[in-house]
C-alpha cells in the first residue's frame, strides 16, 4: 500500500512557463501535442494513464473491440516530447489567487492552467438510476456493460423461470443520441447474427431492444432527415424506439416512466445526459448549466491565466447559444487554437477568437447504415454514409497500430459477422443469482 505522505509529484523545477493541463481527452492532448517545441514545460494530468477514443465506446460495450484497441498510453504518445511531464493523479482542487494545483500528492504552480476534465454522465439527481443503471463514459464501463449483456445471456440460457427470462432478455437504452442509437443498433446486430449461434437453446425473438428518448426524435443534435433515417434503420433492426418518453426511475429490476408504464429489466444502459466533470476552486460565477464560462479565446471568465476547452467549456454565441456540441471536433479544434493563443500571450502578442469549424456529424446503426450531416446542407444516408463513418474513426484513431487493429476487426466482422471478445471479464455480482455463482465457482475450482 503506497504512503501519500512519501509521495511527491517530482516535477522538474523550470525557467519556462509552465503549462498544467487537467485531463488529456481529445482537447488536452492536442493542446499538449501542439504546445511541443514552443518553449514551454508541459504537465499534463489524469487519472487514468491514456487517452481513449470515445466514440468508439460502444463497440468495446457490445464485444466489437478490445479497450486496447481505441486507447493509446500517454508516455508512449508523447515519448520524446520535450520538458512534457505526465502524472496519474486526481486533481482535487485549485487555486486560482496562488495559481496552484492540489493533488493528493502535491501542490504545483502554473503560469497557465487548462481545465480540459471532459463530461461525466448526468442521473440529473436520481440516485436510484444513479445506483442501477450502466453508464458508457469509460473503457471500465464499457467492460462492465460487455459483462453485463454476456452475463444477462448466460443466465437466461439456464433459468427455468419465463418471468425472470424475460427480464433478462430486455434491455433498455436511455437516451436516442449518438450513444444510444449506435449502442442499439450494435446489439440488435448481435441479436441477428453472433447471439443464436452462441447460445442455441434461446429464443433470441424475445429478445426485446429499447431505445427511450426524452424529446421527439431519434438524434436530437442532428438534422430531422438524419434522426428520421436512424429512425427507420433501427425499426427495421427490430429495435423498439419511445419517443417523448422520460425514464422516472429504475431498481434494477423494473424501469419506470413518467406516466406509469414499466418495463421488467436487469439492464439500463444510461446515455440519457451528461454534464461537465467540474473541478473545485472554480468560482460559482463562472459556471452555468454544469460546464465552465469562457471567452472568445478560451478564457475562464472571471479568471486570468486560467483556461478550458472541450465539454467542459462554455462559449456563448450567437451561432451557439447553448455552447458547442459536445463532441470530438470542438475539442480538437479548441485544443489546437488555443495553444497558438498560449504562445501569443507569453510573447505579449494580441490573441484571436476561436472559430469552430462544423465538419459534420456522423452515426452509424448497422452495417451499411449509417447517417451524415455534412457541411453546405448536405445529408447522407445508407452506405456512402457508412463508409464515410468508418473512414473518419479510423482516420482519428490515436497510432498507426489502434488503426491496423480497428480495422482489421471491422473486415473481420464485414465477412464472417463475428465478433471475437465476447469475455466476461468481472465476478458475477448481480442479486437472486445463487444457481449461475454456484456453477461459477465449482468451474474456478476445477
Amino acid at each position: 500500500m503506497l504512503q501519500y505522505d512519501k509521495l511527491s509529484l517530482n516535477i522538474p523545477d523550470t525557467t519556462k512557463p509552465r503549462v498544467v493541463i487537467i485531463g488529456g481527452g481529445f482537447g488536452g492532448m492536442n493542446l499538449a501535442k501542439s504546445l511541443h517545441n514552443t518553449g514551454v514545460q508541459v504537465v499534463l494530468f489524469d487519472k487514468q494513464n491514456y487517452n481513449g477514443f470515445w466514440p468508439l465506446l460502444y463497440q468495446v460495450a457490445t464485444a466489437g473491440l478490445e479497450p486496447d484497441a481505441i486507447a493509446e498510453p500517454f508516455r508512449k504518445m508523447f515519448d520524446g516530447q520535450d520538458d512534457f511531464h505526465y502524472r496519474m493523479v486526481r486533481v482535487n482542487k485549485i487555486d486560482p489567487a496562488a495559481k496552484t494545483v492540489t493533488t493528493l500528492i502535491g501542490d504545483l504552480h502554473y503560469d497557465y492552467l487548462v481545465v480540459a476534465s471532459g463530461s461525466k454522465s448526468n442521473f440529473f439527481g436520481n440516485e436510484q438510476i444513479q445506483k442501477h443503471s450502466f453508464p458508457l463514459k469509460t473503457i471500465p464501463e464499457a467492460l462492465n456493460i460487455r459483462s453485463q449483456f454476456l452475463q444477462c445471456f448466460e443466465q437466461a440460457s439456464i433459468t427455468r423461470d419465463p418471468a425472470e427470462r424475460q427480464s433478462l432478455l430486455n434491455f433498455v437504452i436511455a437516451g436516442a443520441g449518438p450513444t444510444g442509437v449506435e449502442m442499439a443498433g450494435s446489439l440488435a446486430e448481435m441479436r441477428r447474427h453472433v447471439l443464436p449461434a452462441d447460445y442455441p437453446g434461446l429464443d433470441f425473438s424475445q429478445m426485446n431492444i429499447y431505445v427511450v428518448e426524452g424529446l421527439g426524435k431519434v438524434l436530437p443534435p442532428m438534422s430531422e432527415e438524419a434522426g428520421q433515417k436512424a429512425q427507420k434503420y433501427l425499426e427495421e433492426l427490430g429495435v423498439i424506439i419511445k419517443l417523448n418518453t422520460m425514464v422516472e426511475n429504475y431498481d434494477g429490476e423494473t424501469v419506470t416512466f413518467k406516466g406509469g408504464e414499466q418495463i421488467k429489466t436487469q439492464t439500463l444502459v444510461w446515455g440519457a445526459g451528461v454534464t461537465g466533470a467540474m473541478i473545485d476552486g472554480i468560482p460559482a460565477e463562472s459556471t452555468e448549466r454544469g460546464r465552465i464560462l469562457v471567452d472568445p479565446i478560451n478564457r475562464v471568465q472571471g479568471l486570468t491565466d486560467v483556461f478550458a476547452i472541450g465539454d467542459i467549456a462554455f462559449m456563448k454565441l450567437d451561432k451557439y447559444p447553448k455552447g458547442h456540441p459536445g463532441v470530438a471536433q470542438p475539442a480538437i479544434q479548441q485544443g489546437e487554437h488555443l495553444a497558438k493563443n498560449l504562445r501569443r500571450l507569453i510573447k505579449n502578442e494580441p490573441t484571436t477568437p476561436f472559430e469552430y469549424f462544423d465538419k459534420g456529424s456522423l452515426a452509424i446503426v448497422g452495417r451499411s447504415k449509417a447517417v451524415a450531416d455534412l457541411p453546405g446542407n448536405m445529408h447522407l444516408g445508407g452506405f456512402i454514409a457508412w463508409m464515410a463513418w468508418l473512414f473518419v474513426h479510423i482516420f482519428y484513431l490515436v497510432g498507426f497500430r489502434s488503426k491496423l487493429i480497428v480495422f482489421s476487426n471491422w473486415m473481420y466482422r464485414l465477412f464472417t459477422y463475428q465478433r471475437g471478445t465476447r469475455l466476461i471479464i468481472r465476478p458475477y455480482i448481480r442479486k437472486n443469482d445463487a444457481v449461475a455463482n454456484e456453477i461459477m465457482m465449482k468451474n474456478e475450482v476445477a
